[in-house]
């Protein structure tokens, strides 16, 4: 029998690797959008997704602060959708990321709502808190957003234009 302990750096790499790829389009993504750009060139399809070109679910949660958050109060804003759990470890090493893109986009009027999957509260406060995020936390809890979003794996994130059309997955 072949020992599997030698592949488990290397999975966890790839991992890492993809999720920092997929970041890295919706940064390029952003700086498009964000940057004044015409809005009328061609989309970019990252992987995609039967969502990409269609007008985004609607989130209607509560944050981890007990606060409604809908995305439809964010109109006319882009905004990166991010599923994603303190247990999953490319969530971990992902956040660093959209910390630095959301410090980067914020004044260009970028939100990130950060929707929680399978998760506690208490954990995902800290760990944000600790990683210096401060865009809402979504609770939730009967995956009514990670069913609409056709959630299957982590982390998920979806970008979408101030217009509330998916434009990256």
């Amino acid at each position: 029998m072949a020992d599997t302990s030698d592949r488990r750096p290397q999975r966890a790499i790839l991992l890492v690797a993809i999720a920092v790829v997929a970041i890295l389009a919706v940064s390029l993504l952003l700086v498009g959008q964000l940057g004044g750009g015409d809005g009328d060139s061609d989309a970019v399809a990252v992987g995609g997704h039967p969502l990409f070109g269609k007008p985004a679910p609607e989130i209607d949660l509560v944050s981890i602060d007990g606060e409604p958050v809908s995305l439809a109060s964010l109109r006319g804003r882009p905004v990166l959708v991010n599923f994603w759990a303190t247990w999953c470890g490319p969530c971990r090493e992902e956040f660093s990321l959209m910390v630095d893109a959301y410090a980067a986009h914020a004044d260009a009027g970028l939100e990130i709502l950060g929707v929680l999957h399978k998760d506690a509260a208490e954990g995902a406060r800290a760990f944000a808190a600790d990683k210096g995020a401060t865009w809402p936390l979504l609770l939730d809890p009967d995956q009514v957003a990670w069913n609409d979003y056709l959630g299957v794996g982590m982390p998920t994130s979806f970008f979408i234009d101030a217009d509330g059309v998916v434009r990256a997955f």
